[in-house]
């Protein structure tokens, strides 16, 4: 692991069930308020906004990426209202916060959310001030992980030199450009997933991090 990490010298981390357990279910939370937003925007029952929301999430990578294909939806207004949700099942974690801010190089958060939503989790967290960047969907044009447009442009924007650079993500499609892209993946979640573009795998980031070599 010390030599697979030794030339990082930019730390790229998702969000949702990354950053954060998945055990603290925010996303049941997201879900709850995506149902109902595409029930009252498509004018559809509960049933059927419930079966578009993943459909489109499992084909498109987000919800808001079916609902702007195949809807022409503001991602604005949407983006703001799924994501106003309590963050009370969030407790900070100082052996995370530690582990991050002793890794060298620069360190940015890339999710399929919003930015603003990431701030309110990393405040949660108590992980704020640990990054130098932020970047949600709106800064990939509102293309989603797993694209490879999406990568390009929130990498392109950021700077970020992808032979030199670590993804941790949680879903692992979304290591798959990342890695053809010559970034070192890591998979995070309570399985690993399948695939030889997943390097490495842990269900514990924080104990992962404080293991690489100062």
């Amino acid at each position: 692991m010390p030599i697979a990490f030794s030339d990082v010298r930019t730390w790229v981390f998702d969000l949702d069930n990354t950053l954060y357990p998945p055990e603290a279910r925010l996303f049941d939370l997201i879900e709850v308020r995506m149902t109902a937003w595409v029930m009252r925007a498509l004018a559809v029952d509960a049933a059927e906004a419930d079966r578009l929301r993943a459909h489109y999430w499992k084909s498109y990578g987000t919800t808001l990426a079916g609902l702007m294909r195949e809807h022409d939806v503001d991602p604005g207004p949407y983006l703001t209202e799924v994501h106003d949700i309590p963050l009370d099942r969030l407790s900070p974690d100082p052996a995370l916060a530690t582990a991050i801010g002793a890794l060298p190089g620069r360190r940015i958060v890339y999710t399929n959310g919003c930015a603003p939503y990431a701030e309110r989790v990393l405040a949660a967290r108590g992980l704020e001030g640990l990054f130098d960047a932020i970047y949600g969907v709106e800064h990939a044009g509102f293309l989603p992980k797993p694209e490879r447009a999406a990568f390009e442009t929130v990498f392109t924007r950021d700077g970020t030199e992808t032979a030199t650079a670590a993804m941790f993500e949680d879903d692992a499609r979304n290591l798959v450009e990342p890695h053809a892209m010559g970034m070192t993946t890591v998979h995070v979640g309570p399985a690993r997933g399948e695939g030889a573009h997943i390097h490495h795998h842990t269900d514990d980031l924080a104990g992962f991090l404080a293991r690489l070599p100062a």
